[in-house]
């Protein structure tokens, strides 16, 4: 049995005015919501349980999944009662097993997740972060200088490149002891206290498609690209 967390709690406020009354993992894709894409790309790669974790709007993700029968999975939900950021909501589940996936519910790629999976179980991994290139193009040009103020090098408008979160991660029920309870705690502080701790965090890089549609221009892309990516979220 594998199992999967998926972080369905938030008020989406950055992709207003399309949530203002309609859940953010809710919002299409095409013809399909990009959760329930999620749901068909993690049930096809085996995972056969999915726990939802829910707050705003919940009864309206009740209604749309109910217990997952019409995907072949079993779904729950896990109630917050107030806003918990990403990690915390972990400490309301009571059954974690050993290892399991944790992601957020507004995703749009290509992953394997099952593989992300079996590696984290195999290497025995505390917490496995899938991540991704991005790059953001600088609109100056960008000065170098040395020790003094002398001009050593100079780039005209350069491309940055950076390694980013995808917000899917692997986890070993072993976090939860970095993980407060009935307080916010976010994916940000759980990895500076492991880094504080000197815990090991790994980190796998992916090379395909990643899209998160927190925002209208991203949500956009989103409803372009899915052509192009969508097929394994309709199996």
């Amino acid at each position: 049995m594998s199992r999967a967390v998926i972080l369905a709690g938030g008020r989406g406020t950055r992709l207003r005015p399309y949530t203002v009354a309609f859940p953010k993992p809710l919002m299409p894709i095409g013809d399909t919501p990009i959760l329930e894409i999620i749901i068909r790309q993690l049930a096809s790669q085996g995972f056969d349980r999915i726990t939802l974790a829910v707050n705003h709007q919940a009864d309206l993700l009740r209604a749309y999944f109910g217990d997952g029968s019409k995907w072949n999975v079993r779904i729950d939900y896990s109630l917050e009662h107030m806003p918990l950021s990403t990690m915390a909501p972990l400490k309301l589940i009571a059954d974690l097993p050993e290892n399991f996936l944790v992601m957020n519910g507004d995703i749009l790629t290509d992953l394997d997740y099952a593989g992300l999976m079996n590696r984290h179980v195999e290497e025995r991994c505390l917490f496995t972060i899938s991540a991704a290139y991005r790059q953001q193009h600088v609109d100056y040009g960008v000065l170098e200088t040395g020790g003094g103020d002398f001009l050593q090098g100079f780039q005209e408008k350069p491309h940055v490149s950076y390694l980013v979160s995808m917000g899917i991660y692997c986890a070993s029920r072993r976090i939860l002891d970095w993980i407060p309870s009935d307080q916010s705690f976010g994916f940000d502080q759980l990895v500076l206290e492991l880094i504080a701790k000197k815990q090991p965090v790994r980190v796998r890089v992916h090379e395909g498609y990643w899209l998160d549609i927190g925002r209208p221009d991203d949500y956009q892309k989103a409803i372009e690209d899915w052509a192009g990516v969508g097929e394994k979220g309709r199996k």
